[in-house]
């Protein structure tokens, strides 16, 4: 039975955690959307890594790792992840790149900061990317293994990019510099960047392919999604979105492979939170959404910005549930609500549940918590 885990919130839910729990138990993780405007955390003693591109399965020296087809690469920040992760790790999971993967150009970081901040992206060239895909002017990892049609896609692209960028009102303020895009330099750094990737031992792959003949061998896959329901393209609350498909349907897309038998587990926290701009119902501006900021440490992994925070929607889940067919959750931060008298939850009004006082951080079996 192959697992994916899905956030059912705006992200940040814990899904690192899950996804670390379960794959010691696969043969394989695959991540299969999204770009390094993700993150997800993985705790092992006193080591913390945070991952951006990187498969939580990276940790685990015996398993594959994939980066799916629907993931957006940018080389550099891809090679100072997995030169961190070995410095620290004597032995990583095998990691595999798709041939089909796009690619974050200069030029899609620029247009990010120019166009970004109203919806408050990351800037990191995400949104323009998944632009370029769907406008057929994106440039994937097949096009980078072959120099001479890599060296001439990005002569067109800067070339049109200038003029984009020149119509969008130029470069940010500060920013002059970076606008200067000279395609030799960009196509000699980006080439660079590929001899380094399959130096630190990334193998490009077919990744469908790969996943086809996991699966006919029986091996055990577990599929991760970045973000979350509340922040797809096409089902979250649009236009305060990410550009890609981080529901269960992304999953398909995003890899080229239908698991014949799925098992879909929502993550979500026992309280919401939310980073950047967009609709929060259950926000909460006082002392009581500053302390669940201050216990639950919720601050970006990618950005580090402080994240919004409120009670748990239940209208939003029963969405998610829906949308994504949510076979069982997996509810994370129990903890951090300790301590708070009266517990509000959102059932299309409010509904005030009481709370309990006892540390429950090393309970481990469900019937050992108070019963509150």
């Amino acid at each position: 039975m192959h697992q994916a885990i899905i956030g059912a919130q705006w992200g940040d839910e814990g899904k690192g955690k899950v996804i670390d729990f379960l794959a010691d138990k696969v043969d394989v993780v695959v991540r299969y959307q999204g770009g390094a405007n993700a993150g997800h955390t993985v705790v092992v003693g006193k080591e913390r890594f945070a991952l951006h591109l990187i498969p939580s399965g990276i940790l685990y020296g015996d398993k594959v790792c994939l980066i799916g087809d629907g993931v957006i690469v940018h080389p550099e920040t891809l090679i100072n992840e997995l030169v961190d992760i070995k410095k620290r790790v004597k032995k990583t999971a095998k990691l595999l790149l798709s041939n089909k993967v796009q690619l974050v150009m200069p030029w899609h970081i620029i247009r990010d900061g120019i166009a970004g901040g109203a919806i408050g992206t990351t800037g990191r060239g995400i949104g323009p990317t998944y632009m370029d895909a769907t406008g057929r002017r994106g440039i994937r990892v097949m096009d980078w293994l072959d120099k001479k049609k890599f060296e001439q896609r990005v002569k067109e692209e800067v070339i049109w990019n200038q003029k984009l960028i020149k119509l969008m009102g130029g470069p940010p303020a500060g920013e002059a510099g970076k606008a200067r895009l000279n395609a030799k330099e960009i196509t000699a750094d980006y080439l660079q960047q590929l001899k380094k990737i399959k130096d630190l031992g990334v193998r490009i792959v077919d990744g469908s392919m790969m996943l086809w003949e996991a699966d006919k061998k029986g091996q055990k896959i577990l599929f991760e999604g970045a973000q979350a329901t509340l922040l797809d393209i096409i089902h979250g609350d649009y236009p305060f979105v990410t550009s890609s498909h981080p529901t269960i349907g992304g999953m398909f897309i995003g890899t080229g492979f239908r698991p014949r038998k799925l098992t879909v587990t929502g993550v979500v926290k026992a309280y919401c939170t939310r980073v950047g701009n967009g609709p929060f119902p259950t926000e909460l501006n006082d002392k009581t959404g500053e302390g669940m900021r201050e216990r639950g440490h919720e601050f970006g992994t990618t950005t580090g910005r402080p994240r919004r925070c409120g009670w748990l929607d239940m209208e939003k889940l029963k969405y998610a549930v829906r949308i994504n067919g949510l076979d069982q959750l997996a509810v994370t931060k129990l903890d951090i609500l300790t301590g708070i008298k009266k517990l509000k939850v959102w059932v299309g009004k409010y509904k005030e549940l009481p709370g309990w006082s006892e540390d429950i951080t090393t309970i481990t079996q469900f019937s050992n918590l108070p019963i509150n």
